[in-house]
């Protein structure tokens, strides 16, 4: 951690020692970055701070290990489901402390009900996953990654790379809050023509240059449509085989947001019949059987994901879209903050 993330976590966080904290599906990385903040508290404070770290992730079999434990702090594949509250409940945890934006994986009326507060990192670095974005879109669209293994084999041959011209180009951006928003002003500055969806519009994307227009618009005139809404009951599978069928022949479909917004087999659908030309993945609905872990040497049983990984024009990147040294840093910072202060609850 730099000198000025740490004086920061200093000012910001000044008493942990009552709390008594569980960690888990923690990363190697990650029990580095919270471990490094944690010995700055103990500095300033000290006194050490009582936290353990688990790598595996917290569900309703695990829970029990909770127990004597004030806080946990959980992360995007953790299930958080009513019977999992159930058990925090009974070995006294008080804090369910998200280290990420979405809180789709936690009964947040069960947590209520069970007296467990919830809190989330509602923004962390915004520009980390809109430029991830990015990457996506000129990496399917210059097919860079095809190239990059052209020429380590001495092959020059330019057949199949070609791409298109960015600027001037149409993009949908489905959900415009920070992420979308970070999204938007980088389209801008390639010089795209942007279109948004989003039932609470807001100023700021108008002023950028953005236009607001309905969905079913936005879907028929976008040659790239990009999700950054979160997953919930209206937005669940919001790219389906309906709204394929109203994207332009051949139309590049990017999701950093959340796997649940689409329908898997709607998208094999789309690949197949040619009308998605172009899918960029970061997120999958059954990912928590898959991402952050090492597969390699295994058979993976998921047959729509194994399918997915067929298309030549498909690119997965596995949940790795927040995966920067500024993103993370903010993350523990402002987790542990809210762990203190009962900041960002839900």
């Amino acid at each position: 951690m730099n000198t000025t993330t740490r004086k920061k976590a200093q000012s910001d966080l000044s008493d942990l020692r009552n709390k008594k904290i569980a960690f888990f599906s923690t990363r190697p990385y990650e029990h580095i970055l919270f471990s490094d903040l944690l010995e700055d508290l103990n500095d300033a404070n000290h006194e050490p701070v009582n936290a353990t770290f688990f790598e595996h992730p917290l569900n309703a079999s695990t829970a029990a290990s909770c127990k004597g434990y004030s806080d946990v702090v959980v992360f995007v594949n953790d299930d958080i489901n009513k019977a999992t509250i159930d058990v925090l409940r009974c070995c006294g945890v008080k804090h369910v402390a998200l280290r990420c934006a979405g809180f789709n994986n936690v009964d947040v009326d069960a947590a209520a009900k069970a007296g467990i507060t919830v809190s989330r990192v509602p923004a962390y670095s915004p520009e980390t996953v809109a430029e991830h974005t990015l990457a996506l879109i000129l990496t399917l669209n210059r097919k860079t990654h095809k190239a990059y293994n052209r020429v380590r084999e001495g092959n020059f041959n330019l057949g199949g790379l070609m791409g298109f011209t960015l600027h001037g180009k149409t993009v949908g951006v489905i959900g415009t809050g920070k992420i979308g928003k970070a999204v938007i002003r980088i389209l801008m500055g390639f010089g795209c023509q942007v279109l948004c969806f989003d039932p609470c519009p807001n100023d700021d994307v108008t002023v950028m240059g953005a236009k607001y227009v309905p969905l079913n618009k936005l879907l028929e005139e976008s040659v790239i449509v990009t999700l950054h809404c979160p997953l919930n009951q209206q937005s669940h599978h919001i790219i389906n085989t309906e709204s394929i069928d109203k994207m332009p022949h051949g139309v590049m479909l990017i999701n950093t947001s959340r796997g649940g917004l689409v329908d898997d087999n709607a998208i094999i659908k789309g690949l197949k019949s040619k009308k998605i030309g172009y899918l960029g993945l970061d997120v999958y609905e059954r990912e928590s059987e898959l991402f952050f872990n090492d597969h390699s040497q295994e058979i993976i049983q998921d047959d729509i994901f194994q399918r997915l990984t067929t298309f030549p024009n498909v690119l997965i990147t596995g949940h790795q879209g927040f995966f920067t040294q500024e993103a993370l840093n903010e993350i523990a910072v402002t987790t542990l903050n809210n762990i203190m202060t009962g900041d960002n609850t839900l």
